[in-house]
């Protein structure tokens, strides 16, 4: 990821420095200067899915390295990461502010489902580049119709029918339980997953959805384990998550426990919901392998972009 990002923001300099005119006087498109390159996200630093702020922070730390290292073509980039608490009006506000007011090159992995959507006809309306979304629904991938957002991830349907077909493999005859986030994130899974599991969709018994702001899903979980299914697709939040983790443990049900990618993660959902009770859970990951030789992490040169 670390030289596709170097390379699509260097592009994307390029495409929006305009040649000189005659009197050698350079005009730049919003967020450029000589010396700097504006660019804007938003995060949800606080509220249901804070915990996903590693991810902004994260980012930061990187431009940090690549300013410390020269920066792009000479030029430092200037991250903004505002705040959405992952409640699409706030992401609207946010953005607007990052565009009219900030006047940001383009906006970088913003993140979430729910709070994408919510800016997506205004950003290409407005034609500010939408890159890199922390998100991996299929939707983002419409360049006729949205040409100026491209998502990263992997899509959450894809990713869905691998588990379909790993329960039809492994469990030919199971009762399927779908927990899911009432959205376009938690409905694009179970799309997904009941076109992986075609004529096998019957074996869905129960379905069961919560809302961003409920603040727990005890009741969702007590409802799914009392349908007697023995497969249990969890599509949530890391939030939501640990807390299905755990109040699974404390009923007793031990399905064959499938959670999404994007909850799958030991610091802010296993460890939270219980090490013990997590042991036997299917997911799945994509990113990328580190360098390894004998056995060993190759350590990154200090100097030069990482690959």
């Amino acid at each position: 990821m670390a030289a596709t990002i170097r390379i699509l923001v260097a592009l994307i300099v390029s495409l929006l420095v305009r040649p000189s005119d005659v009197s050698a006087q350079k005009r730049y498109g919003p967020g450029v200067t000589d010396s700097e390159i504006k660019i804007g996200q938003t995060q949800p630093y606080s509220g249901s899915a804070s915990s996903y702020g590693t991810i902004g922070k994260s980012g930061a730390a990187y431009f940090q390295m690549i300013n410390e290292q020269g920066g792009v073509n000479g030029r430092k980039i200037n991250l903004i990461s505002l705040d959405d608490g992952y409640s699409p009006p706030k992401t609207v506000e946010q953005i607007r502010r990052l565009v009219e007011q900030d006047q940001v090159l383009l906006l970088f992995n913003t993140l979430g489902t729910p709070t994408n959507t919510a800016i997506h006809k205004y950003v290409n309306a407005s034609r500010v580049p939408h890159i890199l979304l922390a998100t991996g629904a299929t939707k983002w991938g419409d360049p006729l119709h949205y040409p100026w957002t491209m998502g990263f991830q992997p899509y959450y349907q894809a990713e869905a029918k691998i588990y379909a077909k790993y329960i039809a493999l492994t469990k030919p005859n199971g009762k399927i339980a779908i927990l899911y986030q009432n959205d376009d994130y938690g409905k694009d899974y179970v799309k997904g997953f009941k076109d992986g599991l075609g004529e096998k969709a019957s074996l869905i018994i129960k379905e069961v959805s919560y809302e961003t702001s409920d603040p727990t899903i005890d009741s969702q979980i007590v409802a799914l384990q009392g349908s007697g299914a023995d497969v249990f697709f969890n599509v949530s939040i890391p939030k939501f998550a640990a807390q299905a983790i755990r109040k699974a443990s404390e009923l007793g049900w031990k399905p064959l426990h499938i959670i999404n990618s994007v909850s799958n993660s030991v610091a802010s959902v296993l460890i939270p919901a219980g090490l013990d009770r997590a042991m036997g859970l299917v997911s799945a990951g994509w990113l990328k392998d580190p360098p390894i030789r004998n056995g060993r992490m190759i350590q990154q040169p200090k100097s030069g972009w990482p690959g």
